[in-house]
């Protein structure tokens, strides 16, 4: 009996076994200073990163979870494509097509950085059976309208969630910094930037490989 309970003991120490390596929420900026070229511009991006052959592998082998998110002013927020599980190439595909076709929600908002933050984190509740928890923000301007990013930070790291950024540094040249101060959290928490728009194709699927790969190089 005595051994017994020492290897109940012992098996309850054991880490859970996860299902899933990665839970990533992709949150795009939608704001009114976002064109409908710069929109297209990014969900192409976004879709082609995707498809990266090291990336979908990574995604693959790791039973990984994707979610969109599209994001603008107070209160403008909204899942776009909700988790979707990441379990065979044709999944992925079919994932990255989604990307490419979601219609754009709104177009004329501020930027509430700190929202979408929030919102996003509520959504993790759903894939609790994933180690790494991740939001993968993009904006091309500072937070000018409900609470503060950095206010949320407490939060997402009592939930254990990190959070990336890319900086389209399309009229902004000091953005990066601003996402570095105010924006990402976490371990190994890191921003990547874009000198504007058409730059964002390539920072993405870099971005993407540093985290799915769990790299840490310096991608700047």
């Amino acid at each position: 009996m005595i051994l017994f309970r020492a290897l109940i003991a012992c098996l309850c120490l054991v880490p859970p076994a996860w299902s899933c390596d990665l839970a990533l929420a992709l949150a795009v900026d939608v704001s009114g200073s976002v064109d409908s070229d710069e929109y297209r511009t990014q969900m192409d991006g976004l879709a082609a990163g995707l498809r990266d052959p090291i990336v979908s592998e990574a995604l693959v082998r790791g039973q990984a979870r994707l979610m969109l998110v599209q994001w603008t002013g107070a209160s403008r927020q909204r899942v776009t494509i909700p988790w979707t599980r990441i379990d065979s190439f044709d999944a992925l595909d079919g994932f990255a097509s989604q990307v490419a076709q979601d219609p754009r929600i709104w177009r004329n908002f501020s930027t509430a950085i700190g929202e979408a933050l929030e919102m996003t984190l509520a959504s993790f509740d759903a894939v609790d059976d994933c180690k790494r928890l991740l939001i993968d923000i993009s904006g091309d301007g500072v937070s000018n309208e409900g609470v503060e990013p950095s206010q949320i930070h407490r939060l997402l790291r009592a939930r254990g969630v990190t959070v990336n950024a890319i900086a389209i540094e399309e009229s902004e040249p000091d953005l990066t910094a601003y996402f570095f101060e105010n924006v990402i959290v976490g371990e190994g928490a890191f921003v990547v930037s874009a000198a504007g728009f058409a730059d964002y194709p390539e920072r993405i699927r870099k971005k993407l490989l540093r985290e799915v790969t769990q790299q840490s190089a310096d991608l700047k």
